[in-house]
């Protein structure tokens, strides 16, 4: 891969990696919820949904599924039952989004536990079938066949990683420059961020199976 096609997919990555999506809007609710640092937590599991969810595209899983209209079904309605699971509890929390303790030391803190969090942003990535064919519509853009794949599948989905965790840092960084009026309308923060989980679970249910 020449430089140029490499900064080509860095612009295609960052592009699709700066459009709120499901890994975005959980990266924003989790800096309310147990603060920024810790949000790198699920923000690391999601990036390593994408590892694994490229691998699959890799090895043809996205052409399986462009074909097979249940398998498609099935991950999509196990990823829209996530999603809208995930929505249904943010629009029902009553939690204020930055505790009063918030200032305490860890050990003095209500928190989730890490592992936790790994696993929520593992559990974005990895039930999202669009995802799937995403990879497997972009990675063979840039695919030179006379370079081992396994080297390249490695170039491509840390690149694109990279870019979801800078992505993710900027929405974390934003949503910190805005917390004092966020705060103001914890009801309404939580009913939005549920909200947007729900109607993405709904859409994902919706979305219209496509013979290769």
């Amino acid at each position: 891969m020449t430089l140029t096609h490499w900064l080509l997919f860095c612009g295609v990555s960052l592009l699709m990696c700066f459009t709120p999506g499901p890994a975005v809007l959980l990266a924003v609710s989790n800096s309310m919820d147990v603060g920024a640092k810790r949000t790198a937590f699920s923000s690391a599991g999601s990036s390593a949904g994408i590892f694994v969810v490229s691998g699959l595209a890799m090895i043809g899983m996205g052409a399986i599924l462009a074909m097979s209209a249940n398998a498609f079904l099935l991950m999509k309605v196990v990823g829209a039952m996530y999603l809208i699971w995930l929505g249904l509890k943010r629009w029902r929390s009553k939690d204020a989004l930055i505790s009063s303790d918030a200032g305490l030391a860890p050990m003095q803190r209500r928190e989730r536990k890490n592992w936790q969090l790994v696993a929520q942003g593992l559990g974005v990535s990895l039930t999202n079938p669009k995802s799937i064919l995403f990879f497997s519509a972009l990675f063979p853009q840039f695919i030179v066949p006379q370079v081992p794949l396994f080297t390249q599948y490695l170039l491509l989905t840390s690149t694109f990683a990279i870019c979801a965790l800078i992505s993710h840092a900027f929405y974390v960084l934003l949503i910190s420059l805005v917390k004092s009026h966020v705060l103001a309308h914890v009801k309404l923060f939580n009913r939005i961020v549920g909200g947007t989980f729900i109607a993405l679970g709904l859409g994902l249910l919706k979305t219209r199976h496509k013979l290769a």
